[in-house]
């Protein structure tokens, strides 16, 4: 089984979080794959369908924050297994101030942020996850979006709620030996 890591809004496959798990499934010898993707959800989601299924759905997932949103669709289309790290469950409502230019965190450029984004993403919304494909990471200390909304839709989930910490989801390394456990179950 091959490990995808979704980035967030903003983010990157170079990110930190990304760069951890890398080297966790690298000392591992497992493969894993984290790819820098579009802005556009559309093309986004587009591009992480074609790994899937290029891979023929032997993959697990990871996803953080909006890559928590992407990897619960995903999850629910190919009954995959996802683990989601303070995921966003309504992007589509915090993500309506970075309308305009906003900043890549990997390399400070800027990238256009459009409202007809906000749309799309209402289109991948899952409203009713199955609990057994999701393991999820909440720390209540995030500082963008609020836990208790991922703790109630993911409710019957597999869910670790964390006091303090951020939306970064602090000493997420801690995780990596659990987060194998529930790939690894049946």
């Amino acid at each position: 089984m091959q490990v995808l890591y979704i980035h967030g809004f903003g983010g990157c496959g170079m990110g930190k979080k990304a760069t951890l798990f890398k080297e966790y499934y690298k000392e591992k010898g497992k493969k894993f794959f984290a790819p820098s993707l579009p802005y556009n959800p559309k093309l986004a989601l587009q591009t992480l369908c074609d790994f899937i299924e290029i891979n023929d759905r032997k993959v697990n997932l990871i996803g953080s924050s909006l890559g928590g949103f992407y990897a619960t669709y995903l999850a629910n289309r190919y009954k995959l297994k996802a683990v989601l790290i303070n995921p966003s469950t309504r992007p589509w409502e915090t993500l309506k101030p970075y309308v305009g230019f906003a900043k890549n965190f990997c390399d400070e450029s800027q990238f256009e942020w459009k409202q007809e984004f906000l749309d799309i993403l209402k289109e991948y919304d899952v409203s009713n996850p199955i609990s057994t494909q999701f393991m999820v990471l909440l720390q209540t200390g995030d500082e963008d979006l609020d836990y208790r909304i991922a703790a109630n839709k993911f409710c019957d989930a597999n869910v670790i709620i964390e006091e303090g910490g951020s939306h970064s989801f602090e000493g997420i390394e801690r995780h990596f030996e659990n987060i194998e456990n529930f790939f690894n179950a049946s």
